[in-house]
């Protein structure tokens, strides 16, 4: 039988493998870009900044319109319009919490907490929370006017 090559379509092997090598390139990209997405997400989720960041901005919130009433054992009593509210770490426990003021009631702020330390002069608090991981940060809050 006879061929007519020029009505026979066809690829040709050179037009295959460059197609070939497209695709795998293609999928190479897509699944280092994968995994470096991936990775994102997880130090994302691992990082505590965002955390702190809700941690503040609850507290600051709580702290408007409050009026410093004292530090004693390592808390920190505050007057609202609602009553005396505690705020500090609870022996035993590993978060930061409000309570009323007799220590009833559980609002968790922040978790994790291994230790912290709570100081006040005049009307500026400064609550230093030291993390199970290892980390330390510090909140600095200044009241309008003192007690």
């Amino acid at each position: 039988m006879k061929y007519n090559k020029k009505n026979l379509k066809a690829f040709t092997l050179l037009e295959t493998l460059v197609a070939l090598l497209v695709i795998s390139l293609s999928v190479l990209v897509m699944q280092g870009m994968t995994r470096l997405i991936s990775q994102e997400i997880d130090s994302i989720r691992k990082s505590d900044d965002r955390e702190w960041q809700n941690f503040c901005n609850l507290l600051r919130r709580d702290f408007e319109g409050a009026k410093l009433d004292n530090v004693q054992d390592n808390f920190l009593y505050l007057m609202t319009a609602n009553g005396v509210r505690r705020y500090g770490v609870k022996a035993g426990s590993d978060d930061f919490r409000k309570t009323n003021a007799g220590g009833q009631g559980y609002h968790p702020l922040i978790f994790g907490i291994s230790s912290s330390v709570i100081s006040a002069q005049q009307n500026i608090v400064a609550i230093r929370l030291i993390f199970r991981k290892g980390d330390e940060r510090l909140f600095i809050y200044a009241f309008s006017s003192a007690k």
